[in-house]
């Protein structure tokens, strides 16, 4: 099986990506990008599974923004 390379514009047409696109995605270490997620309300649990909904992280990223 052929490894998918990372794209970025790939990553800014999905909607969720995976907890390890998201420090690529802000350009910050994993446990930020997770403490981002969480207080961006943006994450999605489905089964084991946890991926993050880039909208949600977008405005977010918005609102704090100076």
């Amino acid at each position: 099986m052929k490894k998918k390379q990372n794209n970025n514009e790939a990553t800014d047409r999905r909607i969720c990506i995976t907890r390890k696109e998201l420090p690529q995605l802000l350009g910050c270490g994993l446990q930020t990008a997770d403490k981002i997620a969480r207080e961006a309300e943006a994450r999605v649990v489905i089964g084991h599974r946890v991926l993050i909904n880039v909208e949600k992280i977008r405005r977010y990223i918005d609102e704090v923004a100076e």
